[in-house]
């Protein structure tokens, strides 16, 4: 198995753990944990800023002192906007389980910026479409360069049974603005039916790296360098969370040169 596919644990509790010392990087860190009703998951953010993703459930949040309230809506990842939480470096937080609940923890360097706690509602989030055709996917964006954080850079997408996404392969490992920005990313994937499955290839040009992933229902892909496209199989549409974090927070890719030619279409 590749060494950028992280399985979850089987089961409730903390069921997935990314930090940069296991990934071998410097910014990006993500932990899923699943709780049960009345499961309660609690932390520090210490020297590090976090986005708290609800991916399904309903919980009642604490952070940095303040009593946030019954967060959550939907219960599938494939139905509506997700609700989520800014914490910054320096707080505690707190999250106590209504409902069965998938909870996502995101975090990157904080940079000393201050910034409070706050609620991301889904009335908050942007959402566009992109690609054409087999190529079409929806984006829901739910903390990006424009809105305030010192590193993270987090998003969900759905892309349509059938198709592919993070396509044309395009790449964000080089510190070279305004033509590209270095960013390390994690996607972690689910399937509608969870017994589907897709696939991602993280590549480089030179193919020093070069792997090919089938990637099935709460995978985690590890995106250190490179093209990183994914495609999803007939009868199963994908989702996947992204978080993004480098030496400076902008998102600024560059597409193979071979496939660029798709942009066109």
């Amino acid at each position: 198995m590749s060494h950028l596919l992280i399985k979850p644990k089987a089961g409730t509790g903390h069921v997935t753990h990314v930090t940069p010392e296991t990934a071998g990087w410097g910014y990006v860190g993500f932990d899923l944990h699943r709780l049960k009703p009345g499961e309660t998951v609690s932390a520090k953010t210490g020297d590090r800023e976090i986005c708290l993703v609800f991916i399904t459930g309903k919980g009642r949040v604490q952070a940095g002192g303040q009593e946030l309230g019954l967060l959550g809506e939907r219960m599938s990842p494939f139905e509506g906007k997700p609700w989520s939480v800014y914490v910054p470096q320096g707080s505690d937080w707190s999250v106590t389980a209504e409902t069965e609940l998938e909870l996502a923890i995101c975090a990157a360097p904080g940079l000393g910026g201050g910034l409070p706690v706050r609620v991301i509602a889904p009335d908050d989030l942007g959402q566009e479409v992109r690609g054409k055709g087999t190529n079409t996917r929806y984006v829901t964006n739910i903390l990006p360069e424009g809105e305030p954080a010192d590193s993270l850079l987090v998003v969900e997408v759905i892309t349509p049974a059938g198709n592919t996404s993070s396509y044309p392969p395009h790449k964000h490992d080089r510190d070279d603005l305004p033509a590209e920005s270095y960013l390390e990313e994690t996607y972690y994937h689910r399937l509608n039916p969870p017994q589907g499955f897709g696939f991602q290839r993280v590549y480089t040009d030179d193919r020093s790296l070069d792997e090919a992933m089938a990637i099935e229902d709460g995978d985690v892909v590890l995106v250190p360098k490179g093209y990183h496209p994914c495609a999803t199989c007939h009868g199963y549409d994908l989702y996947y969370l992204n978080v993004m974090a480098g030496p400076k927070r902008t998102w600024k890719f560059h597409n193979a040169v071979e496939h660029e030619w798709l942009t066109k279409l």
